[in-house]
């Protein structure tokens, strides 16, 4: 390693010496691959001492690695069966916590809804699923440790590039401090689990005292929740969607989708085209459970998760604000029904 760094332009041999590496295996050329980090986030405008101040010290984290390599592709997924996976994320001490939550944030939720339009139930049902109301782990891994690796590694090398300059963008910016940036191995950080880019574009202070810590505020966890929903698109005054039944000879040809979805492409397969309730309505639809009918022209698709015969559900616009939060349908699905419970 000593040899080759001989050859580094001498603008870049400071810059090394910021991850010292083994000569040898996997990370053999993570210090190089830190020093162009650091060369390209300063020519993008990143300041210096922010960025040698997020990377000072960064080693190589082959567990992360590992842990990212062992996710399932879509080839390789199983077949999953959405009540299983709800039972084994909603359940009574689940929405008791949740209870106890709002209760004692009620002020605090009344006036984040009444600024967002996201209510509180929904705040609570994504706060539940990412962190247990803060009960659950969020998370013991250095942020910038885990990115780093992840965008040497190669496989997901743009992504996890951009949200490592986002780390670097939030020490620059003061919004949180370089011992605070711990979360999951893959980068998400808080209570909210947000990426460095979500929470540059969404951390939000709750409780007023001029920051947004999604770590240890309570109050601004759920602003910032709150507002990561209304920027992903949720309606006020608008609920998310409603269980139903399905009459046995419902056409399932006339109702499904011919345009291939975008983004989200696997979950979103398994919705049915636009329609609006006046016409699931017509087609035989029956509110399941306490649910009532909204207005005859909103419009929904209708997923059965688990295929045919199954639990189903209409889903409205403000799903979507869901599955950009976690681009799942068993994810949507059980924060909208842990919603639900706590309404």
């Amino acid at each position: 390693m000593a040899v080759r760094l001989l050859f580094l332009p001498l603008v870049l041999l400071a810059s090394v010496a910021v991850a010292q590496v083994a000569p040898d295996g996997p990370d053999a050329g993570f210090g190089f691959w830190l020093a162009n980090f650091r060369r390209d986030a300063v020519a993008k405008g990143l300041p210096a001492d922010a960025v040698d101040a997020t990377t000072a010290g960064l080693r190589y984290d082959p567990h992360v690695v590992a842990l990212d390599r062992a996710q399932p592709d879509d080839s390789a997924w199983k077949p999953s069966v959405f009540a299983t996976y709800l039972d084994r994320h909603l359940d009574a001490a689940k929405v008791a916590r949740g209870r106890s939550v709002a209760a004692s944030l009620a002020p605090e939720l009344a006036s984040i809804s009444a600024r967002t339009g996201v209510p509180a139930a929904i705040i609570l049902g994504i706060w539940g699923m990412e962190s247990d109301f803060g009960n659950g782990s969020i998370g013991s891994f250095d942020v910038p440790r885990s990115l780093a690796s992840l965008a040497y590694d190669g496989r997901r090398a743009a992504l996890f590039t951009r949200e490592l300059e986002a780390a670097v963008r939030i020490v620059a910016e003061h919004r949180a401090t370089r011992a605070q940036l711990k979360g999951s191995w893959a980068g998400a950080m808080g209570q909210s689990q947000f990426l460095p880019s979500a929470f540059l574009a969404n951390a939000t202070d709750g409780d007023g005292d001029g920051r947004a810590d999604i770590w240890t505020s309570r109050a601004d966890v759920a602003a910032s929740i709150a507002t990561y929903l209304r920027h992903a698109g949720w309606v006020r005054g608008q609920g998310w969607g409603m269980r139903v039944r399905v009459p046995p000879g419902l056409d399932r040809d006339g109702i499904r989708n011919p345009v291939e979805p975008t983004s989200c492409v696997r979950p979103m397969r398994k919705h049915s085209r636009w329609l609006t309730i006046g016409d699931w309505r017509a087609l035989g639809l029956t509110p399941d459970g306490a649910a009532t009918w909204p207005a005859d022209t909103t419009r929904a698709t209708l997923i059965e998760p688990d295929g045919v015969g199954t639990p189903a559900y209409l889903t409205f616009d403000n799903y979507r604000a869901l599955l950009d939060y976690n681009c799942s349908n068993f994810y949507a699905l059980s924060v909208a029904l842990l919603g639900d419970a706590l309404e």
